[in-house]
Protein backbone atom coordinates (compact mmCIF):
# COMPACT_ATOMS: atom_id res chain seq x y z
CA UNK A 1 0.00 0.00 0.00
CA UNK A 2 0.83 3.33 -0.86
CA UNK A 3 0.38 6.53 1.14
CA UNK A 4 -3.14 8.30 -0.36
CA UNK A 5 -3.20 11.96 -2.04
CA UNK A 6 -5.53 13.77 0.02
CA UNK A 7 -8.12 16.60 -1.10
CA UNK A 8 -8.57 18.97 2.10
CA UNK A 9 -11.44 21.81 2.18
CA UNK A 10 -9.39 25.15 3.88
CA UNK A 11 -11.95 27.98 2.87
CA UNK A 12 -15.19 28.40 0.80
CA UNK A 13 -16.17 32.29 0.18
CA UNK A 14 -17.70 34.49 -2.46
CA UNK A 15 -13.67 35.61 -2.72
CA UNK A 16 -10.22 33.68 -1.77
CA UNK A 17 -7.35 35.47 -1.49
CA UNK A 18 -4.10 33.66 -1.85
CA UNK A 19 -0.24 34.31 -2.21
CA UNK A 20 1.69 31.58 -4.51
CA UNK A 21 5.64 31.75 -2.50
CA UNK A 22 7.71 30.35 -5.01
CA UNK A 23 6.86 28.97 -9.05
CA UNK A 24 3.69 27.65 -9.41
CA UNK A 25 1.92 26.59 -12.58
CA UNK A 26 -1.69 25.95 -13.59
CA UNK A 27 -2.85 22.81 -14.87
CA UNK A 28 -2.85 22.31 -18.49
CA UNK A 29 -0.67 25.90 -18.48
CA UNK A 30 2.76 26.98 -19.00
CA UNK A 31 2.78 30.06 -16.74
CA UNK A 32 4.98 30.38 -13.97
CA UNK A 33 3.04 32.15 -11.30
CA UNK A 34 4.22 33.39 -8.27
CA UNK A 35 2.98 36.63 -5.67
CA UNK A 36 -0.59 37.23 -4.74
CA UNK A 37 -3.98 36.69 -6.09
CA UNK A 38 -7.43 36.66 -5.81
CA UNK A 39 -10.03 34.31 -6.66
CA UNK A 40 -13.54 35.48 -7.75
CA UNK A 41 -16.66 34.33 -9.57
CA UNK A 42 -18.30 35.58 -11.93
CA UNK A 43 -21.14 33.87 -13.91
CA UNK A 44 -19.77 30.42 -15.10
CA UNK A 45 -15.77 31.45 -14.73
CA UNK A 46 -13.67 31.19 -11.83
CA UNK A 47 -12.08 35.06 -12.45
CA UNK A 48 -7.73 35.04 -11.06
CA UNK A 49 -6.49 38.22 -11.18
CA UNK A 50 -2.88 39.59 -9.44
CA UNK A 51 0.80 40.07 -10.37
CA UNK A 52 -1.14 42.56 -13.30
CA UNK A 53 -2.12 38.89 -14.57
CA UNK A 54 -5.72 37.95 -15.43
CA UNK A 55 -7.11 34.59 -16.14
CA UNK A 56 -10.50 32.86 -16.40
CA UNK A 57 -11.53 29.50 -15.57
CA UNK A 58 -14.71 27.04 -16.42
CA UNK A 59 -15.13 24.71 -13.56
CA UNK A 60 -12.21 24.67 -11.41
CA UNK A 61 -7.95 25.64 -11.59
CA UNK A 62 -5.24 23.66 -10.04
CA UNK A 63 -1.86 25.28 -9.04
CA UNK A 64 0.96 23.02 -9.01
CA UNK A 65 4.38 24.01 -6.98
CA UNK A 66 7.44 23.32 -9.34
CA UNK A 67 9.44 22.53 -6.06
CA UNK A 68 6.82 20.47 -3.68
CA UNK A 69 9.19 20.51 -0.87
CA UNK A 70 10.69 24.32 -1.52
CA UNK A 71 7.64 25.76 -2.52
CA UNK A 72 3.98 26.61 -0.65
CA UNK A 73 1.23 29.19 -0.70
CA UNK A 74 -0.41 31.13 1.76
CA UNK A 75 -4.55 31.54 2.02
CA UNK A 76 -5.59 34.41 4.08
CA UNK A 77 -8.49 34.52 6.42
CA UNK A 78 -9.56 31.31 6.88
CA UNK A 79 -12.09 30.46 9.49
CA UNK A 80 -10.79 28.16 12.68
CA UNK A 81 -12.99 26.90 15.35
CA UNK A 82 -16.46 27.57 13.24
CA UNK A 83 -19.25 27.73 15.54
CA UNK A 84 -16.73 27.29 18.36
CA UNK A 85 -15.87 29.80 21.43
CA UNK A 86 -12.73 30.38 19.84
CA UNK A 87 -13.32 31.05 16.40
CA UNK A 88 -11.03 33.82 14.27
CA UNK A 89 -9.54 33.96 11.14
CA UNK A 90 -5.58 33.68 10.13
CA UNK A 91 -3.91 33.26 7.37
CA UNK A 92 -2.37 29.81 6.38
CA UNK A 93 0.88 28.38 4.48
CA UNK A 94 0.50 24.56 2.76
CA UNK A 95 2.68 22.81 1.02
CA UNK A 96 0.97 20.63 -1.59
CA UNK A 97 -1.25 21.94 -4.71
CA UNK A 98 -3.84 24.52 -4.47
CA UNK A 99 -7.31 23.89 -6.00
CA UNK A 100 -9.83 26.17 -6.47
CA UNK A 101 -13.54 24.90 -7.61
CA UNK A 102 -16.90 26.21 -8.32
CA UNK A 103 -19.16 25.38 -5.00
CA UNK A 104 -22.45 27.16 -5.73
CA UNK A 105 -22.35 30.65 -5.50
CA UNK A 106 -18.92 30.59 -3.76
CA UNK A 107 -15.43 29.37 -4.38
CA UNK A 108 -13.86 26.16 -2.29
CA UNK A 109 -9.98 26.26 -1.76
CA UNK A 110 -8.74 22.75 -1.00
CA UNK A 111 -5.02 21.39 -0.75
CA UNK A 112 -3.82 18.50 -2.43
CA UNK A 113 -1.04 17.01 -0.33
CA UNK A 114 0.05 13.31 0.15
CA UNK A 115 -0.86 11.91 3.71
CA UNK A 116 2.46 12.04 5.60
CA UNK A 117 2.68 15.94 5.01
CA UNK A 118 -0.91 15.94 5.74
CA UNK A 119 -0.48 14.46 9.20
CA UNK A 120 2.85 16.79 10.13
CA UNK A 121 0.33 19.60 9.76
CA UNK A 122 -2.46 17.85 11.73
CA UNK A 123 -0.33 17.20 14.79
CA UNK A 124 1.24 20.42 14.81
CA UNK A 125 -2.92 21.77 14.60
CA UNK A 126 -4.24 19.68 16.97
CA UNK A 127 -1.22 19.85 19.44
CA UNK A 128 1.61 22.29 20.55
CA UNK A 129 4.54 21.23 17.85
CA UNK A 130 6.70 21.47 21.12
CA UNK A 131 4.96 18.73 22.88
CA UNK A 132 7.06 15.43 23.67
CA UNK A 133 7.90 13.56 21.37
CA UNK A 134 5.87 10.65 22.73
CA UNK A 135 2.91 12.21 22.74
CA UNK A 136 3.23 13.73 18.98
CA UNK A 137 3.92 10.22 17.94
CA UNK A 138 1.17 8.59 18.99
CA UNK A 139 -1.24 11.23 18.07
CA UNK A 140 0.33 10.77 14.35
CA UNK A 141 -0.68 6.91 14.54
CA UNK A 142 -4.40 7.85 15.67
CA UNK A 143 -5.01 10.38 12.99
CA UNK A 144 -3.18 8.23 10.31
CA UNK A 145 -5.86 5.59 11.34
CA UNK A 146 -8.72 8.02 11.44
CA UNK A 147 -7.96 8.86 7.71
CA UNK A 148 -7.32 5.70 6.46
CA UNK A 149 -10.37 4.13 8.33
CA UNK A 150 -12.89 7.15 6.86
CA UNK A 151 -11.74 7.02 3.55
CA UNK A 152 -12.43 3.07 3.56
CA UNK A 153 -15.55 4.50 4.84
CA UNK A 154 -16.41 6.88 2.45
CA UNK A 155 -16.09 3.96 -0.38
CA UNK A 156 -18.24 2.08 1.64
CA UNK A 157 -20.69 5.13 1.62
CA UNK A 158 -21.04 4.27 5.21
CA UNK A 159 -23.93 5.75 7.29
CA UNK A 160 -22.37 8.91 9.13
CA UNK A 161 -25.06 10.64 10.76
CA UNK A 162 -28.67 10.17 11.65
CA UNK A 163 -31.68 11.65 12.68
CA UNK A 164 -35.00 10.76 14.15
CA UNK A 165 -37.93 12.87 15.02
CA UNK A 166 -41.22 12.17 16.50
CA UNK A 167 -43.07 14.73 19.00
CA UNK A 168 -41.93 13.74 21.72
CA UNK A 169 -38.14 12.96 20.65
CA UNK A 170 -35.46 14.26 18.47
CA UNK A 171 -32.44 12.33 18.50
CA UNK A 172 -29.17 13.29 16.27
CA UNK A 173 -25.86 12.01 15.82
CA UNK A 174 -23.06 13.78 13.68
CA UNK A 175 -19.94 11.97 12.48
CA UNK A 176 -17.81 13.21 9.95
CA UNK A 177 -20.44 13.74 7.49
CA UNK A 178 -19.14 13.32 3.66
CA UNK A 179 -17.83 16.14 2.19
CA UNK A 180 -19.11 16.23 -1.57
CA UNK A 181 -15.82 18.29 -3.10
CA UNK A 182 -13.14 17.26 -0.98
CA UNK A 183 -12.37 14.17 1.46
CA UNK A 184 -11.69 16.09 4.62
CA UNK A 185 -12.58 19.10 6.06
CA UNK A 186 -10.08 21.44 7.91
CA UNK A 187 -11.34 22.20 10.90
CA UNK A 188 -12.48 20.21 14.20
CA UNK A 189 -15.60 18.55 12.37
CA UNK A 190 -12.73 16.56 10.54
CA UNK A 191 -9.49 16.86 12.01
CA UNK A 192 -7.57 20.14 12.87
CA UNK A 193 -5.42 21.11 9.59
CA UNK A 194 -3.97 24.40 9.76
CA UNK A 195 -0.92 24.07 7.13
CA UNK A 196 2.66 24.48 7.48
CA UNK A 197 1.44 27.84 9.73
CA UNK A 198 2.09 25.71 13.49
CA UNK A 199 4.75 23.49 12.55
CA UNK A 200 7.51 25.67 14.79
CA UNK A 201 10.32 23.03 15.13
CA UNK A 202 11.24 19.40 13.99
CA UNK A 203 9.20 17.64 16.98
CA UNK A 204 6.25 17.06 14.16
CA UNK A 205 7.54 15.96 11.42
CA UNK A 206 10.33 13.48 13.87
CA UNK A 207 6.70 12.21 15.11
CA UNK A 208 5.39 11.75 11.06
CA UNK A 209 8.70 10.16 10.31
CA UNK A 210 9.67 7.92 12.83
CA UNK A 211 6.09 6.36 13.09
CA UNK A 212 5.53 6.47 9.09
CA UNK A 213 2.69 3.71 7.72
CA UNK A 214 1.99 2.62 11.60
CA UNK A 215 -2.06 2.47 12.57
CA UNK A 216 -3.67 1.25 14.96
CA UNK A 217 -5.59 -2.52 14.22
CA UNK A 218 -8.29 -4.54 15.84
CA UNK A 219 -8.89 -7.69 14.39
CA UNK A 220 -6.90 -7.14 11.38
CA UNK A 221 -8.96 -4.06 10.12
CA UNK A 222 -7.65 -0.38 10.82
CA UNK A 223 -8.97 1.45 14.11
CA UNK A 224 -11.61 4.29 13.50
CA UNK A 225 -9.38 6.06 16.29
CA UNK A 226 -11.05 8.48 17.90
CA UNK A 227 -9.83 11.41 20.11
CA UNK A 228 -11.02 14.53 22.07
CA UNK A 229 -9.57 16.77 24.55
CA UNK A 230 -10.63 15.70 28.29
CA UNK A 231 -12.51 12.52 28.88
CA UNK A 232 -13.17 13.71 32.48
CA UNK A 233 -11.27 10.99 34.18
CA UNK A 234 -13.75 8.43 32.59
CA UNK A 235 -13.53 8.02 28.33
CA UNK A 236 -16.96 7.33 26.77
CA UNK A 237 -17.80 4.30 24.45
CA UNK A 238 -18.47 4.95 20.76
CA UNK A 239 -21.72 3.79 20.32
CA UNK A 240 -23.05 6.39 22.87
CA UNK A 241 -22.26 9.17 20.82
CA UNK A 242 -22.25 8.11 17.42
CA UNK A 243 -23.76 4.77 15.53
CA UNK A 244 -25.58 2.30 17.79
CA UNK A 245 -22.32 0.00 17.16
CA UNK A 246 -19.59 -0.94 19.41
CA UNK A 247 -16.02 -1.39 18.75
CA UNK A 248 -14.30 -3.37 21.32
CA UNK A 249 -10.97 -0.62 21.37
CA UNK A 250 -13.37 2.25 21.65
CA UNK A 251 -15.45 1.19 25.30
CA UNK A 252 -15.06 2.85 28.25
CA UNK A 253 -11.91 2.97 30.57
CA UNK A 254 -10.52 4.75 33.45
CA UNK A 255 -8.30 7.06 32.11
CA UNK A 256 -5.68 6.48 35.36
CA UNK A 257 -3.53 3.85 36.64
CA UNK A 258 -6.18 2.10 37.73
CA UNK A 259 -9.84 2.46 38.97
CA UNK A 260 -10.66 5.81 41.42
CA UNK A 261 -11.91 4.60 44.71
CA UNK A 262 -15.33 3.88 45.18
CA UNK A 263 -15.54 4.24 41.28
CA UNK A 264 -15.72 1.91 38.45
CA UNK A 265 -15.73 2.90 34.81
CA UNK A 266 -19.47 2.97 34.63
CA UNK A 267 -21.77 6.40 35.62
CA UNK A 268 -24.88 5.10 33.84
CA UNK A 269 -26.66 5.05 36.98
CA UNK A 270 -27.84 8.65 38.10
CA UNK A 271 -26.15 8.65 41.61
CA UNK A 272 -23.32 7.35 40.50
CA UNK A 273 -22.82 10.37 37.88
CA UNK A 274 -23.71 12.95 40.00
CA UNK A 275 -20.92 11.68 42.52
CA UNK A 276 -18.39 11.19 39.97
CA UNK A 277 -18.91 15.25 38.76
CA UNK A 278 -18.92 16.39 41.95
CA UNK A 279 -15.86 14.94 43.20
CA UNK A 280 -12.16 15.13 42.07
CA UNK A 281 -11.03 11.91 41.36
CA UNK A 282 -7.20 10.73 40.06
CA UNK A 283 -7.01 10.79 36.59
CA UNK A 284 -4.27 11.37 34.25
CA UNK A 285 -6.38 14.49 32.49
CA UNK A 286 -6.73 15.74 35.81
CA UNK A 287 -4.04 18.53 36.01
CA UNK A 288 -3.72 22.36 36.16
CA UNK A 289 0.19 22.04 35.12
CA UNK A 290 0.66 24.79 32.96
CA UNK A 291 3.16 23.29 30.95
CA UNK A 292 2.60 19.98 30.05
CA UNK A 293 -1.44 22.06 29.49
CA UNK A 294 0.33 24.10 26.29
CA UNK A 295 1.26 20.72 24.45
CA UNK A 296 -2.63 19.96 23.79
CA UNK A 297 -3.68 23.39 24.52
CA UNK A 298 -2.70 26.09 21.74
CA UNK A 299 -3.07 29.99 22.00
CA UNK A 300 -6.96 30.10 21.67
CA UNK A 301 -7.65 26.66 23.49
CA UNK A 302 -5.84 28.31 26.38
CA UNK A 303 -9.10 30.75 26.55
CA UNK A 304 -10.49 27.34 28.21
CA UNK A 305 -8.96 26.67 31.96
CA UNK A 306 -11.62 24.37 33.47
CA UNK A 307 -12.06 21.64 31.52
CA UNK A 308 -11.95 18.74 33.84
CA UNK A 309 -14.61 19.74 36.07
CA UNK A 310 -16.54 22.99 34.90
CA UNK A 311 -19.56 25.16 35.56
CA UNK A 312 -21.99 26.70 33.66
CA UNK A 313 -24.55 29.30 35.26
CA UNK A 314 -27.77 30.54 33.21
CA UNK A 315 -30.87 32.83 34.19
CA UNK A 316 -34.00 31.59 32.86
CA UNK A 317 -34.39 34.25 30.12
CA UNK A 318 -31.14 33.06 28.78
CA UNK A 319 -31.24 29.49 28.85
CA UNK A 320 -35.00 30.27 27.21
CA UNK A 321 -33.65 32.31 24.51
CA UNK A 322 -30.58 29.77 23.73
CA UNK A 323 -32.67 26.80 23.47
CA UNK A 324 -35.37 28.46 21.46
CA UNK A 325 -32.70 29.66 18.92
CA UNK A 326 -30.55 26.71 18.50
CA UNK A 327 -33.64 24.23 18.41
CA UNK A 328 -36.58 26.49 16.80
CA UNK A 329 -38.66 25.09 19.33
CA UNK A 330 -40.50 27.49 21.76
CA UNK A 331 -40.27 25.76 24.75
CA UNK A 332 -41.59 28.92 26.87
CA UNK A 333 -39.77 28.97 30.58
CA UNK A 334 -37.52 26.25 31.10
CA UNK A 335 -38.67 24.32 34.57
CA UNK A 336 -36.40 21.18 33.94
CA UNK A 337 -33.55 19.54 32.32
CA UNK A 338 -33.82 15.73 33.26
CA UNK A 339 -31.21 12.93 32.40
CA UNK A 340 -32.96 9.96 30.77
CA UNK A 341 -30.11 8.03 29.95
CA UNK A 342 -26.24 8.35 30.53
CA UNK A 343 -23.31 7.00 29.23
CA UNK A 344 -20.17 5.03 30.77
CA UNK A 345 -18.66 8.29 31.48
CA UNK A 346 -21.48 10.18 32.85
CA UNK A 347 -22.48 11.81 29.43
CA UNK A 348 -25.83 12.29 28.89
CA UNK A 349 -27.36 10.29 26.13
CA UNK A 350 -31.10 11.56 26.28
CA UNK A 351 -32.29 14.64 27.96
CA UNK A 352 -35.65 15.81 28.63
CA UNK A 353 -36.28 19.96 28.21
CA UNK A 354 -39.03 19.97 30.41
CA UNK A 355 -40.66 23.49 29.52
CA UNK A 356 -44.22 25.72 29.84
CA UNK A 357 -44.99 24.63 26.40
CA UNK A 358 -43.61 22.15 25.41
CA UNK A 359 -41.34 19.07 26.92
CA UNK A 360 -39.09 17.08 24.38
CA UNK A 361 -36.52 14.60 24.37
CA UNK A 362 -33.26 14.97 23.04
CA UNK A 363 -29.85 13.26 21.92
CA UNK A 364 -27.53 12.30 21.55
CA UNK A 365 -24.18 14.18 23.43
CA UNK A 366 -23.36 16.79 20.57
CA UNK A 367 -27.26 17.53 19.64
CA UNK A 368 -27.70 18.01 23.58
CA UNK A 369 -24.22 20.24 23.72
CA UNK A 370 -24.70 22.61 21.11
CA UNK A 371 -28.36 23.16 22.20
CA UNK A 372 -27.45 24.29 25.35
CA UNK A 373 -25.29 26.75 24.21
CA UNK A 374 -24.30 29.20 22.09
CA UNK A 375 -21.68 27.53 21.08
CA UNK A 376 -21.11 24.48 22.85
CA UNK A 377 -21.17 22.71 25.99
CA UNK A 378 -17.72 21.52 26.83
CA UNK A 379 -19.73 18.19 27.35
CA UNK A 380 -22.90 16.35 28.16
CA UNK A 381 -21.30 15.13 31.42
CA UNK A 382 -23.29 17.45 33.45
CA UNK A 383 -25.28 17.68 36.33
CA UNK A 384 -28.48 20.35 37.03
CA UNK A 385 -29.40 22.17 40.25
CA UNK A 386 -32.10 24.35 39.92
CA UNK A 387 -32.57 27.89 42.18
CA UNK A 388 -34.94 30.68 43.08
CA UNK A 389 -38.05 28.67 41.89
CA UNK A 390 -40.64 30.74 41.54
CA UNK A 391 -44.40 29.59 40.65
CA UNK A 392 -42.99 26.42 39.48
CA UNK A 393 -40.32 28.09 37.16
CA UNK A 394 -36.61 27.81 38.56
CA UNK A 395 -35.07 31.56 37.76
CA UNK A 396 -31.09 30.04 37.84
CA UNK A 397 -29.79 26.91 36.32
CA UNK A 398 -26.22 26.11 37.36
CA UNK A 399 -24.77 23.07 35.30
CA UNK A 400 -21.58 21.54 36.67
CA UNK A 401 -19.48 19.35 34.42
CA UNK A 402 -16.70 17.03 33.70
CA UNK A 403 -14.19 17.08 30.54
CA UNK A 404 -14.34 18.65 27.06
CA UNK A 405 -15.08 16.88 23.91
CA UNK A 406 -17.18 13.43 23.24
CA UNK A 407 -14.74 11.62 25.35
CA UNK A 408 -14.12 8.36 23.20
CA UNK A 409 -10.97 7.18 22.43
CA UNK A 410 -7.58 9.17 23.67
CA UNK A 411 -7.75 11.51 25.95
CA UNK A 412 -5.36 14.25 24.69
CA UNK A 413 -4.52 15.89 27.80
CA UNK A 414 -4.54 12.59 29.80
CA UNK A 415 -2.25 11.46 27.00
CA UNK A 416 -0.04 14.74 27.75
CA UNK A 417 0.33 13.84 31.13
CA UNK A 418 1.63 10.30 30.46
CA UNK A 419 4.03 11.46 28.26
CA UNK A 420 5.36 13.48 30.41
CA UNK A 421 5.39 11.13 32.76
CA UNK A 422 7.72 8.99 30.89
CA UNK A 423 5.19 6.64 28.72
CA UNK A 424 6.25 5.67 25.52
CA UNK A 425 3.59 6.33 22.87
CA UNK A 426 2.53 2.69 22.44
CA UNK A 427 1.88 2.24 25.75
CA UNK A 428 -0.14 5.54 25.87
CA UNK A 429 -2.12 4.12 22.79
CA UNK A 430 -2.83 1.07 24.32
CA UNK A 431 -3.86 2.37 27.33
CA UNK A 432 -6.62 3.68 25.70
CA UNK A 433 -7.16 1.60 22.30
CA UNK A 434 -7.76 -1.50 24.97
CA UNK A 435 -6.94 -4.56 22.40
CA UNK A 436 -5.54 -3.12 19.26
CA UNK A 437 -2.16 -3.45 18.00
CA UNK A 438 -0.10 -1.21 16.60
CA UNK A 439 1.19 -2.34 12.55
CA UNK A 440 3.05 -0.91 9.87
CA UNK A 441 0.70 -0.61 6.63
CA UNK A 442 3.03 1.12 4.36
Amino acid sequence: MEQPLLNIGIQTEAEIVFLLKGEFRPVNGNEKLSGRFKALLNGDNIEISGSGLEFKFENEVIFTPQDPEAFSFVIQNVTIGKNFHWEKKENQKFLGSLKIIKDGDRLTAINIVPLEDYLISVVSSEMNSAASLELLKAQAIISRSWILAHLKNKKLKKISSISTQSDDEIIKWFDREEHENFDFCSDDHCQRYQGITKVLNDNSITAVEETRGFVLTYANEICDARYSKCCGGITESFENVWEDVEYKYLKNISDYKFDPEGFDPDLREEKMALKWIKEVPSAFCNTHDKGILSQVLLDYDQKTTDFFRWKVIYKQPELAKIINKKSGIDFGNIIDLVPMQRGYSGRIIKLKIVGTKKTLTIGKELFIRKLLSKSHLYSSAFIVKKENVIDGIPQKFILTGAGWGHGVGLCQIGAAVMGEMGYSFDAILIHYFRGAEIKRIY
